[in-house]
C-alpha cells in the first residue's frame, strides 16, 4: 500500500505543483491519476520514488516513510515506465531489460536468462534480444521499457503516460497488454495519463485532478461516469455534452452503437448465451 500523507511540493521557481495532497492506494490495484498538463500528477508519481522530494507532508510504503530510505536502492526496488522507453542507445534489448539486474548484482548470464523471459512476457520476439533501440518501433520500445520496469520482479510498478508517444494502434495493443499483465502478475500499479478513456480502461480506481494536486473525485470508472462530483468532472469525462450517452443505429452493415454526436463507438455482438453486449472498446 501507498499512502500520501498531506504532501506538498513548491519548485525553486515558486510554482506549487502540489498542495496537501492525501491518498490511499491499494495494493496490487491499478489506480490511474488523470488530469491535464499542470495538475501535478508526475509530481506525484515520482515521489513515490523519490525522484522528487517533497517539500511537506510524507509518502509511505506499507507504512514506512520513503524518506527513511536510500534513494538508490528505492529505486531499484521500483519499476519505472516513462513517455519515450527511456531506453540507454547504446545499450541492446537484453542489456536494457537487465540493467536494473545488473546494477543489483545478479551475475550477467542470470540477468540475460532473466531478461530474455521477460522478453516473452512482454510479447517481444527473441530476435529483438541484440538489436539496438534504433532499430525497434516504438511500441516494441514501449514493451522494452515495460520489460525492464519488470526486471527486479517489484511489487510497485510506476508508469508515467508510458503509451502517448505512439500510434493509436500500437496504444490499443500495449494497453491491453497492461491488463493481461496485470492479470498475471497483480502489481501495484500506479499510472499517469492525461486521457480519460486511457484511464477508464486500465484503471480499477480513478483518481481526477485539477490544478496543484486537487481532488475532484476519486472511484471506480463506473462510480464516475454514473455520477460526476462537478461541473469540471462532467466536463473531463464528456458527460455534460451526452458523449458517454450510447445508442443504437442500423447501418446496411449491421447495428452499431453510436454517441450522441452519431460517431460509431462499438459494435453489437451476441454472447454465447445469446445475450447482448456492446464491444465498444474504451467508449466508456
Amino acid at each position: 500500500m501507498i499512502e500520501f500523507r498531506s504532501v506538498s511540493k513548491t519548485f525553486p521557481d515558486g510554482t506549487h505543483a502540489v498542495e496537501d495532497f492525501s491518498l490511499v492506494i491499494p495494493a496490487r490495484e491499478t489506480t490511474v491519476l488523470v488530469g491535464s498538463s499542470g495538475s501535478g500528477k508526475t509530481t506525484l508519481l515520482r515521489m513515490i520514488n523519490r525522484m522528487v522530494e517533497p517539500t511537506g507532508g510524507t509518502v509511505e510504503i506499507d507504512g514506512e516513510s520513503v524518506r527513511d530510505k536510500d534513494p538508490v536502492a528505492l529505486r531499484r526496488g521500483i519499476g519505472y515506465v516513462m513517455q519515450n522507453s527511456g531506453l540507454m542507445p547504446h545499450f541492446t534489448v537484453i542489456d536494457n531489460v537487465a540493467t536494473v539486474l545488473r546494477l543489483n548484482g545478479v551475475a550477467r548470464r542470470d540477468a540475460h536468462v532473466r531478461a530474455r523471459a521477460l522478453l516473452d512476457t512482454v510479447g517481444l520476439d527473441q530476435r529483438l534480444a541484440d538489436r539496438y533501440p534504433i532499430q525497434l518501433s516504438g511500441g516494441q520500445q514501449q514493451r522494452v521499457g515495460v520489460a525492464r520496469g519488470l526486471a527486479a520482479d517489484p511489487n510497485i510498478l510506476l508508469m508515467d503516460e508510458p503509451f502517448g508517444a505512439v500510434d493509436p494502434i500500437v496504444r490499443t495493443e500495449l494497453q491491453q497488454e497492461l491488463l493481461r499483465l496485470q492479470r498475471e502478475l497483480d502489481k501495484t500499479v500506479v499510472f499517469v495519463t492525461h486521457d480519460i478513456d486511457e484511464a477508464f480502461l486500465l484503471g480499477d480506481r480513478i483518481v481526477i485532478l485539477d490544478r496543484a494536486a486537487r481532488i475532484v473525485q476519486q472511484g471506480t470508472p463506473e462510480e464516475i461516469l454514473a455520477a460526476p462530483a462537478d461541473d469540471f468532472v462532467a466536463a473531463f469525462v464528456g458527460a455534460d455534452r451526452g458523449r458517454r450517452s450510447l445508442h443504437l443505429k442500423q447501418t446496411p452493415h449491421g447495428t452499431v452503437v453510436v454517441d450522441a454526436d452519431g460517431r460509431a463507438q462499438g459494435t453489437l455482438v451476441q454472447t454465447p448465451a445469446d445475450a447482448v453486449a456492446i464491444d465498444a472498446g474504451t467508449a466508456g
